[in-house]
């Protein structure tokens, strides 16, 4: 079967505003806008490298929000699908706000999220014909992070009906857990529940030492600390324990981040795949803007996937697409080719005429 998409993905689309000149939030007066999410984020790389990707969302109706994130998911190469919903009035849905800036040197990065009335919590199964774009069309990989199976009980179950056709019909399952404790509270039992039966059918897991121990019960070492080379032990550690519950998943993964200054990072990436190993060690790399980094190494490495290659590559590439999303204000890696993106993993910064 010929599948008329590469890669999809369920999400609650919204817009980032984010102070210029790397000024904080509350002291710079001009702010840029874009259109953000983390699973849509996920797409960036294989829909700027030609691929045929998909967002499954809901729109309000007749937002000029909605209709900045629409001609934006254009411009990226995405398609979209989904209903628009009426407002129900200046109290009712609106498309989510992340207001975050950059950070400079010793000041970190802020986030402040501004979620109320968000259109996505209110997603369900019925939005989509998950028929025709599973049976009809047909999907390679549907991607969903833990951020929107854990939104809502809709969404959590939108992501259990995408996992199920994906195995109904041949398609690999890539979740990145992505674990929220403001998600979680008092939710914690039925989202373990919907976490391990999505993780159960996953071919891909990806998450850091947190993730897999809050989001999926498994024991392991405490998250944190900075000796990177003892957290690479640690989460092959975990992973031999997250293999013996999860048989299914053939591919585990999760970035290396030390903090030096909200400038100067140490960047870096492990993967598990076939039984081997593969590190890119942490190297520094200078951030413009570090949110979409672990988005962007997540769509380097699900294209590297798509395109068949080793799983080495696969790793390479996706350090590097995620080291090339911390170049850029938006919050997404937006490859002009491969041959940019190798040379991003080879140190070679030259101009290219």
């Amino acid at each position: 079967m010929d599948r008329k998409y590469q890669l999809i993905t369920a999400t609650s689309m919204g817009v980032r505003i984010s102070p210029m000149d790397r000024q904080p939030v509350g002291i710079g007066n001009t702010y840029l806008m874009t259109s953000t999410s983390a699973e849509s984020n996920v797409l960036n790389v294989a829909a700027s490298l030609g691929m045929r990707t998909k967002v499954l969302t809901r729109f309000v109706e007749g937002s000029p929000i909605a209709a900045f994130i629409k001609s934006d998911l254009r411009r990226r190469n995405i398609e979209y699908e989904g209903p628009d919903i009426p407002q129900g009035g200046p109290w009712g849905y609106r498309h989510q706000f992340n207001i975050a800036d950059a950070g400079y040197g010793l000041r970190g990065p802020r986030v402040f999220n501004d979620r109320a009335g968000e259109i996505g919590r209110t997603i369900r199964v019925e939005d989509f014909d998950l028929d025709r774009i599973f049976r009809r069309e047909g999907v390679e990989i549907i991607h969903m992070s833990g951020l929107f199976a854990a939104m809502s009980p809709e969404t959590g179950e939108v992501c259990l009906k995408l996992s199920e056709l994906a195995k109904e019909t041949g398609a690999k399952v890539s979740f990145d857990m992505n674990y929220r404790a403001s998600f979680w509270a008092g939710r914690e039992k039925e989202l373990r529940e919907i976490f391990s039966r999505i993780a159960a059918r996953a071919d891909i897991l990806i998450g850091n030492e947190e993730d897999f121990q809050l989001a999926l019960g498994i024991e392991g070492p405490e998250a944190g600390g900075r000796d990177l080379d003892a957290k690479i032990e640690s989460f092959k550690e975990m992973i031999a324990r997250v293999q013996q519950r999860y048989p299914n998943a053939g591919t585990f993964a999760t970035t290396l981040r030390q903090v030096e200054s909200a400038n100067l990072h140490n960047w870096g990436a492990i993967l598990l795949s076939g039984g081997e190993w593969h590190v890119a060690p942490p190297r520094p790399i200078p951030v413009l803007d570090r949110i979409g980094g672990g988005d962007g190494f997540v769509s380097g490495l699900l294209y590297g996937i798509l395109k068949g290659w080793d799983a080495e590559k696969c790793l390479q590439f996706g350090w590097a697409t995620g080291c090339m999303a911390t170049t850029m204000l938006e919050d997404f890696a937006t490859p002009a080719d491969e041959e940019q993106v190798w040379s991003v993993w080879k140190g070679n910064a030259r101009v290219k005429r």
